[in-house]
């Protein structure tokens, strides 16, 4: 009976302290954490899509650090917004929520992480300038993964209509990528992407050139 109870005890144990998030996630956070703040730094904040960029390389005469996490969603992005706002970067560019939209979260549920998000920039570093990017358009048509991800067509599309106003509510700069890379179907263009979600190296070279007046 004692040994039972042990086991009972030991396997909530491990319940308890169940990761929230996946392993790549706390050690990109950890890593995060031991760089030096610097000044003026330009912040590219969010998942797969933005960890994906070599900023340094798109933008070599700026202080811009990425601060992107493969699968990360808006919780994840509240979980280690400290360390992001801890610099008082000049700028950060936040692009978040179709993860959340692929786990099933709503819409709602994304427009509320958010604006919580820009409201916790705005408190803990009041200079920052935010710009709130839409959520990319995808393309079911190309790669054959990720396909709880491609069925959010409609939902992307409803999404980033509510964050042009969100960031309009809270007079920031709202940046259409999903405008500037998307076909007639509204969906992500074949050269921009390697399967159907993520960008290929064109696909980063138009984020560029879509977001470098605002960067200079």
């Amino acid at each position: 009976m004692k040994k039972f109870l042990i086991v009972i005890l030991l396997v909530c144990a491990n319940i308890g302290f169940a990761q929230k998030y996946s392993d790549h996630y706390y050690k990109r956070k950890a890593l995060f954490e031991k760089e030096a703040d610097t000044k003026n730094e330009i912040i590219f904040l969010g998942n797969s899509i933005t960890e994906g960029g070599d900023w340094k390389a798109l933008f070599p005469n700026k202080n811009v650090v990425n601060r992107g996490i493969s699968g990360d969603v808006t919780d994840g992005i509240l979980y280690r917004l400290d360390e992001v706002t801890a610099s008082k970067p000049s700028k950060v560019f936040l692009l978040i929520g179709t993860n959340d939209m692929a786990r099933g979260r709503s819409v709602d549920y994304v427009l509320e992480n958010t604006e919580k998000i820009i409201l916790q920039i705005k408190n803990q570093s009041e200079n920052t300038i935010i710009y709130l990017q839409s959520i990319l358009p995808i393309n079911p048509n190309v790669g054959q993964k990720f396909s709880g991800h491609k069925n959010n067509h409609q939902k992307i599309i409803e999404a980033n209509k509510r964050l042009k106003a969100l960031a309009k509510t809270h007079q920031i700069k709202y940046i259409n990528l999903h405008k500037a890379m998307r076909n007639g179907k509204k969906h992500i263009k074949p050269k921009y992407t390697y399967d159907g979600l993520h960008l290929s190296e064109t696909g980063y070279i138009k984020w560029k050139k879509v977001i470098s007046k605002y960067i200079n």
